[in-house]
C-alpha cells in the first residue's frame, strides 16, 4: 500500500482524507508542521507528499525547496502542492521549485487520488524504449531502467516528472513534440496551465543539464532533443566528452 505524507496544518482534514483514501489503497500520514513533516521524510519511507502553501514555520514553497534540495530519497518523491483557490502565481511558483503536481483548495478527494495514482504510476514503470535500456548522446547517458542519468559522467538529480520528460523527448531524437502532447504524455489528463506547465518543466531540465543544450525550442511547433548519438568511444559517459 503506497504511504502518503500530507504537510497541512489544518488538524481537521487528515483524518476524513486518510479515511477515503484508504479506499483507494492510500495510507496516508499526516504532519501539522513542516519541522515534522521533514523528520518524518527523514525516517521513514513514503511514495509520494501532499504540501500545502499556507504553513508555519515556513510556507510550502520553502518546503518544497528544502525537500527537493535534501539529501536521501525524498528528495525525488513525487510532490503535489496545494494552491489556495488555485491562484496562478501559486501554481507557477510551485512547478518552477519542482512540484510534479498542483491541486487548488478546496479540492475533490476523488481527483487527488487520481492523481497520486496517475504520479506513482508514472514514478514505477520505466518508459517504453525501443530497445535498449541505456540511451546514448554527446554528454549524456540515460538509463531507462535505474531512471538515471548521467552529464559527462555524473549524476544528474531529477525529479520524476523531469525524468519521463527528457526520456519521452530522448527516445524520440528530433522529433518534434508538442506542448499539448508532451502534456498528456506525461501527466495523462488535461490541465488548466498546460502550456506554462510543460515550458516550465523544459526550463528545469535545462537547468540541469547545463552546459549541455541538447532540448531545442522550435517557435509555435514544441520542443525536440538535438544531441548527438554517442560515438564508439562512448563520449556520454565519459567528462572528456564533447569537449
Amino acid at each position: 500500500m503506497p504511504r502518503i505524507l500530507l504537510i497541512d496544518d489544518d488538524e481537521h482534514l487528515a483524518p476524513p482524507l486518510a479515511a477515503y483514501l484508504k479506499r483507494f489503497d492510500f495510507e496516508l500520514a499526516w504532519a501539522g508542521r513542516p519541522s515534522l513533516g521533514l523528520a518524518m521524510l527523514r525516517d521513514q519511507r513514503f511514495d509520494a507528499a501532499i504540501l500545502d502553501v499556507m504553513l508555519p514555520e515556513m510556507d510550502g514553497f520553502e518546503l518544497l525547496r528544502t525537500i527537493r534540495h535534501g539529501p536521501g530519497a525524498a528528495a525525488q518523491l513525487p510532490l503535489i502542492m496545494l494552491t489556495a483557490r488555485g491562484e496562478l502565481p501559486d501554481k507557477v511558483a510551485g512547478l518552477e521549485l519542482g512540484a510534479d503536481d498542483y491541486l487548488a483548495k478546496p479540492f475533490e478527494p476523488r481527483e487527488l487520488a487520481a492523481r497520486l495514482h496517475t504520479l506513482l504510476r508514472r514514478q514505477r514503470a520505466a518508459p517504453a524504449p525501443a530497445s535498449p535500456d541505456e540511451l546514448r548522446f554527446d554528454g549524456i547517458a540515460i538509463d531507462l531502467a535505474r531512471r538515471e542519468v548521467r552529464r559527462h559522467g555524473e549524476v544528474v538529480e531529477l525529479t520524476g516528472t523531469e525524468f519521463e520528460l527528457l526520456a519521452l523527448l530522448a527516445g524520440t531524437p528530433r522529433k518534434v513534440f508538442s506542448r499539448d502532447e508532451i502534456l498528456n504524455r506525461l501527466r495523462g489528463h488535461e490541465a488548466d496551465l498546460a502550456t506554462r506547465a510543460v515550458d516550465i518543466l523544459i526550463s528545469r531540465l535545462r537547468r540541469k543539464l547545463e552546459p549541455l543544450d541538447c532540448i531545442k525550442t522550435l517557435r509555435n511547433a514544441g520542443y525536440a532533443f538535438a544531441a548527438a548519438p554517442a560515438g564508439p568511444a562512448g563520449s556520454a559517459a565519459g567528462p572528456g566528452a564533447n569537449e
